[in-house]
């Protein structure tokens, strides 16, 4: 016999048909975080050929009974300005951030914090992935969580979620979250 499907792909097979609850998710962060890898991941794509979202990718992936409407937001400077042009009726902000890039965590904590102002984000759940965690310069969530200033948004629930998207650690652990998370919001 062969190799039962992994990942997502298996929970996708044994849920056809029986999606109740559809969720919208926004993917952003900015370029070279890692939103397209890990959007393939969750859809149990290939991860080895990636090229930089030049607007926007979606993609609908099943999990613990619901479809996940995931639309993920090329990060480059030139795009971001569009990207609350996406945030209408968003159930979940997935926000990428590439934790080996120490550089670039005072522009990445900008971005996301204009987000939480969005007014078409009131409210809404955040799950932060801090990313590329199988790299050994790698930050850890905690660190960057406190980077962030995460423990001031009171007005949502929120979640930084250590993953790497290339080998598919804490990207499980991610859409457990978003599910327990989002099944008791939307029912």
């Amino acid at each position: 016999m062969g190799e039962a499907p992994k990942g997502l792909l298996s929970v996708m097979q044994k849920l056809k048909g029986s999606t109740e609850l559809e969720l919208r998710i926004v993917l952003l962060g900015l370029d070279n975080a890692g939103k397209t890898t890990l959007l393939k991941c969750l859809a149990s794509e290939d991860v080895n050929t990636i090229t930089p979202t030049q607007g926007f990718n979606i993609k609908s992936v099943a999990s613990h009974g619901m479809k996940l409407n995931v639309w993920d937001i090329g990060g480059q400077r030139k795009i971001r300005p569009f990207w609350k042009k996406y945030l209408e009726n968003t159930d979940l902000l997935v926000y990428v951030i590439d934790s080996a890039d120490k550089k670039r965590f005072e522009e990445t904590g900008l971005e996301l914090s204009e987000l939480i102002d969005e007014e078409n984000l009131t409210g809404v759940p955040i799950l932060i992935f801090a990313n590329k965690q199988d790299l050994g310069t790698a930050s850890p969530a905690s660190e960057i969580a406190e980077g962030l200033n995460l423990h001031t948004y009171r007005d949502r629930v929120w979640q930084i979620q250590a993953c790497s998207a290339v080998t598919g650690e804490g990207v499980q652990d991610g859409m457990n979250w978003i599910c327990n998370n989002l099944v008791n919001r939307k029912k």
